[in-house]
């Protein structure tokens, strides 16, 4: 080959290398420069610095618990300006390794955005996200999720509960129909916290809305299971 040929294809991958970190960079500057204005408006704190804490400081949430090198970053604290409740937004970062045929170690990395907000009351573990193809396949091998009395929310929502009444108190009619009229995210219940998510990151509007919806399920728990719990 050519020495001038096989110069200008080093080139063209280095610049193209260049390029794409650039973009990179400059995608991760306009997120932080976005969610900064939108959390001032708010009167919220942001940080856009790693914290490599939040996967131990939840470390009951499922989802907090993935892969390797796991920290959050772009943090927004949330004091009572939204439904009353201290509440903490991130994107969340963390990564797998698999090793080829070849015995070459790669590297994925996966970002996703998170609320999480404090109940201030004692909770169960609870699970809630829309219903998956995969789920109705499951059904047929008997791992079934919990059913309710709303046909339409048993098909369109997974709810998973080591503790059935406590799935029931606090997804009563009331609940069940606003949860269908609100935006789609996954739901876990912690000890005294609640976070909401998707596997992907989200729009400023989108940290509102899972805020909206934890905040409206917290907000229509029965008063008999509130004494209960307090």
């Amino acid at each position: 080959m050519d020495i001038t040929y096989f110069i200008l294809i080093i080139v063209g991958i280095i610049a193209i290398i260049i390029v794409g970190v650039v973009v990179k960079h400059q995608k991760s500057e306009g997120r932080k420069k976005e969610l900064a204005g939108w959390a001032f408006s708010k009167g919220f704190n942001f940080n856009p610095a790693r914290d490599s804490g939040i996967d131990n400081r939840y470390s009951y949430f499922k989802c907090l618990q993935r892969g390797e090198n796991r920290y959050g970053y772009n943090i927004i604290e949330i004091e009572g300006n939204v439904g009353n409740r201290p509440a903490r937004a991130f994107d969340y970062h963390y990564e797998t390794h698999h090793t080829d045929s070849k015995g070459q170690r790669h590297t994925s990395h996966y970002y996703f955005s998170a609320v999480v907000v404090e109940a201030n009351l004692p909770l169960k573990p609870l699970c809630i996200r829309s219903e998956r193809l995969f789920d109705k396949l499951t059904e047929f091998i008997g791992f079934d999720d919990i059913d309710f009395e709303s046909s339409e929310f048993s098909k369109k929502f997974y709810v998973k509960s080591p503790d059935k009444k406590w799935a029931y108190d606090v997804l009563h009619q009331a609940t069940m129909e606003f949860m269908l009229g609100a935006p789609r995210f996954d739901i876990e219940f912690g000890s005294r916290q609640v976070i909401a998510y998707r596997n992907n990151t989200f729009k400023t509007m989108e940290f509102e809305e899972a805020l909206n919806l934890v905040n409206g399920i917290l907000d229509r728990l029965p008063e008999s299971l509130l004494r209960e719990l307090k």
